[in-house]
């Protein structure tokens, strides 16, 4: 089984080509709108940011999971899941505009309500000491470069493994390193995220905290790349030499696993609020009472239903996961109620209006364009199958008949 057997389709490099483009417009909009409203700006970045990024890390967490169970379910999308790890880098450099021009548009508070950046040394709206010690300008920063060390040196290690199997397919000692390897790498990650997300997301509003917030993010993520990766497989499959090798029971695995991260996320985000709706305390209900009523409950309201409800009740039907027209939809809708739950999450801290910008819309666009054009780059420089694995057989076999 050569190498060149399996080689990405012309289709991934029309991809490629059409991404960058359609991203690198919709950047030039995106720089329009940072001279002219960067207060408008860069809540929209955040929000842009966070789901590019989620694609990357949840599929560094997913290559991870896949090597340290051994599944056969993360072997026909192994290849897909390292190509969009490979995107960190530009992931890191995306980060700069927040690091460098954003955190006093983010960070400063709005109106009354002020932000760590600005928060008053004593009386209402100080920070605790512990905050005061935390939450600064060079600790922001330090930590970010430690939370990007982290993401970059696993992906590293895994792409640097994988390649090594390819090239040596009769060392059977590779398997037990990956998954040496993969159980501390997944705990670094969720570590990593759940610290950046207290940084980057929670600290917009300084004086409320949530012990499970982290975890929301890294079942997001998990989400969004699952299903980012359902529509890969799927557009590979229509072409050679892909095609053949994806069949229902792959979609089936992976449409279960997707149902399994969407039932994740529910859990994690549904224990929040019932945790600070019980205690009631003035401090943590903040961020329910700007979330739950007037615009933006009705924003939560579309959040529950089609984020959590609607492709719950979908992805119970077997048909419907064996299905390569349906659950790539299924799929694709999960990725833009992503993009909404992070713009609920992330913009009442801003503004009162849940009416999305402008830039709500070219933002998502602009990063999205520009980490799909690298992420089908990364995906032309290998095989479309990791041809080292050992069970990489029994795992493309035809059970179907």
């Amino acid at each position: 089984m050569a190498a060149q057997e399996y080689p990405a389709p012309e289709s991934v490099s029309r991809l490629q080509t059409r991404a960058f483009g359609v991203g690198a417009m919709a950047l030039l909009l995106a720089i329009y709108g940072a001279i002219h409203s960067p207060e408008t700006f860069f809540p929209s970045y955040l929000m842009s940011f966070l789901l590019v990024l989620g694609l990357a890390l949840g599929s560094l967490g997913l290559v991870m999971l896949q090597h340290l169970t051994s599944g056969h379910w993360g072997i026909i999308i192994r290849r897909p899941l390292e190509s969009a790890t490979r995107t960190l880098p530009l992931l890191a450099v995306a980060f700069l505009p927040i690091a460098i021009f954003g955190m006093r548009y983010l960070y400063a508070g709005h109106g009354d309500d002020k932000g760590w950046l600005n928060a008053p040394a004593s009386g209402e709206g100080a920070l605790s000491a512990f905050q005061k010690n935390y939450l600064t300008h060079n600790g922001y920063l330090i930590r970010a470069v430690i939370y990007f060390a982290v993401w970059l040196a696993l992906m590293f290690i895994f792409n640097v493994l994988s390649k090594q199997q390819d090239t040596n397919r009769t060392d059977r000692a590779l398997r037990q390193r990956f998954k040496i390897l993969a159980g501390p790498g997944i705990i670094l990650y969720v570590f990593a995220m759940s610290f950046a997300a207290i940084d980057w997301v929670m600290s917009i509003s300084p004086h409320w905290a949530s012990t499970i917030y982290g975890f929301l993010f890294v079942a997001g993520q998990l989400i969004s790349s699952m299903a980012f990766m359902i529509a890969v497989v799927v557009l590979l499959a229509r072409t050679e030499p892909f095609a053949g090798i994806l069949q229902p029971r792959h979609l089936h695995d992976l449409g279960k696993l997707l149902l399994a991260f969407v039932m994740l996320w529910a859990y994690f985000d549904f224990s929040q609020l019932l945790i600070i709706w019980s205690g009631n305390l003035p401090e943590e209900i903040s961020f329910y009472r700007t979330r739950l009523y007037g615009e933006w409950g009705i924003v939560a309201v579309i959040v529950v239903v089609f984020h959590f409800f609607v492709p719950f009740f979908l992805l119970l039907s077997q048909d419907l996961k064996r299905n390569a027209k349906v659950l790539p939809k299924i799929a694709l809708w999960l990725i833009l109620m992503r993009l909404i739950d992070l713009f609920w999450m992330t913009r009442p801290e801003f503004t009162s209006s849940a009416v999305p910008s402008w830039l709500d819309l070219v933002l998502p666009i602009a990063l999205g364009g520009l980490w799909l054009g690298f992420f089908a780059f990364n995906l032309r420089q290998c095989p479309l199958l990791p041809l080292g694995d050992p069970d990489l057989a029994e795992a493309i076999k035809n059970h179907e008949h």
